[in-house]
């Protein structure tokens, strides 16, 4: 056994944090995550550093914020070469780690199913960004279909479409693709979410020197956009019974007034019974439950090979998803709860609590500094998240005073709105940077954000002394110089 942990990170895409049973869902089924909580540390506040993939997962990947690492939307032709050495597996190989990868990366645009790739430490390396394009080269799990004798091009036919300004409309791209009986979605066995778990297997059962640790990013795209559970997941779940999204009088008019400044977003605001929001919370759920049962496999294959002991386990969701709340689905430039906030489980036997529920406000780049500190590497002088150590170990509740997130142009529509969040216990305040738009929700009173107080008279005060604060936060968000070697 290696001295040094190993590294399990799952990452499931576009996962709201309000997902699993036993963090107070009583709708969906998540058995092993319920489970694995009871076995680690369950984050209720974590926030992601911007409310869309690639400048979320480059900033939890470097322990920094968007805007300081360059990354800030999707659609770029490159990860930027002179971050590559900042990756946290760039570093961990260089330590002496066997690092894979399996599911998607998305550091760069991954339009044709395929992306570049600079020196980002995983050996193993089995890509596959979503379960469209099987004629793609490159498309990993596309080949394991065709390996497994079933029909790669037939299954993931339907799933072509690539322009995200329609996918809201186009049932086979984003919206609602509703399994029957007899006429499934991709199956369970056939899956993308399946074949992560296979490969993730295949990787941790790899030839390595011994005692030589590993660290293995498992990222499946589910439960993603379309709404396209397999029928075997969704037919578990009564759409009746479902309540649906959070909407209230007056959410559609806030949406209107957003658009009318030119938020960026990719759908627009309707009354959430014409998305047919209870069965998209459906087919959501229900891939999210397939999501725990592959989740899971990993897991039982960790124990039947001695190792779940010394892995240091984590569960997270790279952004959330607006599931029809506010009248929106998809995602963009807003940062409601359901959009910025993602669950988080971190487990290690015998050196971080369990069964612990923490509300400590996090962020996902608090990871890096985490794995950097319990795997005895030094800090990174660049990093700017603040390590979990602490909690983790039960010595403190407190960790951050307040969280950020960033959206900076972030998605290819046209006015490439600038805008930032910031959240402390009470208060959430958004600024619309150019805009002269606020929102400012008490998060006591009003957690799901439907009345907004930045134009009220009785919270001027406190509106302008969050953005003072965020201000402040934003100009020390910058990327950290090498540290002075001379009192100059």
């Amino acid at each position: 056994m290696t001295d040094r942990p190993n590294i399990l990170w799952y990452c499931s895409d576009q996962q709201r944090f309000d997902t699993i049973a036993a963090l107070g869902n009583a709708h969906i089924n998540t058995p092993r995550l319920d489970a694995f909580a009871r076995e680690g540390v369950a984050f209720t506040h974590a926030y992601c550093q911007s409310p869309i993939c690639t400048p979320s997962r480059a900033s939890f990947l470097t322990g920094t914020y968007p805007g300081a690492n360059g990354v800030t939307g999707n659609g770029n032709e490159f990860f930027p070469r002179e971050q590559e050495s900042r990756l946290l597996p760039h570093r961990l190989a260089k330590s002496g780690y066997d690092c894979g990868l399996v599911g998607k990366l998305h550091l760069a645009s991954a339009a044709d199913g395929v992306e570049n790739r600079v020196d980002d430490g995983y050996r193993y390396f089995q890509y596959s960004h979503d379960h469209r394009g099987p004629r793609v080269y490159g498309h990993d799990y596309a080949e394991w279909v065709r390996e497994q004798g079933g029909d790669a091009d037939g299954l993931m036919a339907p799933y072509q479409t690539k322009n995200y300004r329609e996918g809201a409309r186009i049932a086979t791209f984003g919206g609602l693709y509703e399994p029957t009986a007899s006429t499934d979605n991709i199956p369970p066995g056939q899956h993308q979410t399946r074949w992560c778990s296979e490969k993730s297997i295949e990787f941790i059962d790899k030839n390595r020197t011994e005692g030589q640790p590993w660290m293995l990013s498992v990222n499946p795209f589910d439960p993603h956009p379309p709404y396209d559970a397999p029928w075997e997941y969704y037919r578990r779940y009564d759409p009746e019974t479902l309540p649906g999204a959070h909407f209230a009088a007056g959410d559609i008019e806030q949406q209107q007034r957003l658009a009318a400044g030119g938020i960026d977003f990719q759908s627009e605001a309707k009354d959430p019974a014409e998305w047919e929001d209870k069965k998209l919370q459906a087919s959501y759920y229900a891939m999210i439950e397939q999501v725990d049962c592959e989740f899971g496999r990993i897991l039982d294959h960790l124990e039947a090979t001695g190792q779940r002991e010394n892995t240091i386990v984590v569960f997270m969701s790279d952004h959330g998803e607006m599931l029809g709340d506010h009248g929106l689905v998809f995602k963009g430039c807003r940062f409601y709860e359901g959009l910025a906030r993602v669950p988080l489980i971190v487990s290690w036997p015998g050196h971080f609590s369990e069964g612990v529920v923490s509300d400590a406000l996090v962020e996902l780049m608090d990871l890096a500094p985490t794995f950097y500190e319990a795997v005895g590497e030094e800090v990174p002088y660049y990093v700017q998240g603040k390590s979990l150590l602490p909690v983790l170990k039960g010595e403190t509740q407190d960790h951050r005073d307040f969280v950020r997130s960033e959206f900076y142009g972030a998605i290819d529509y046209p006015d490439q709105t600038h805008a930032t969040m910031y959240r402390d216990r009470r208060w959430k305040l958004v600024s619309y940077h150019g805009k002269d738009l606020y929102e400012l929700y008490d998060l006591e009173s009003d957690p799901w954000e439907h009345n907004n107080l930045a134009d009220a008279p009785d919270y001027q005060v406190v509106k302008w002394e969050l953005v003072r604060k965020s201000f402040d936060a934003t100009v020390q968000a910058r990327m950290p110089t090498a540290p002075r070697v001379m009192p100059f």
